[in-house]
């Protein structure tokens, strides 16, 4: 019999890399708690790190499309 793969939705994958990322409790019990490889949450971890760094980047994408409020 052949075993189907888990398929984690986006949310609870950006969940996770939160709850990593304020350190709170450890990548393994994270890894235990959610049933995924400790692997798997740190490559989702520098994921959500990368995308905060390019939200935040003078030249990123929303920088060309965020309102600014009126001075």
């Amino acid at each position: 019999m052949k075993k189907t793969r888990r398929k984690i939705d986006a949310a609870l994958k950006a969940k996770i890399a939160l709850e990593a990322l304020r350190e709170q409790s450890t990548v393994t019990d994270l890894a235990q708690r959610y049933q995924v490889h400790v692997n798997q949450i740190y490559a989702w971890k520098k994921q959500r790190q990368d995308q905060a760094i390019r939200a935040f980047d003078a030249g990123g994408e929303c920088q060309k499309f965020c309102v600014r409020a009126p001075l």
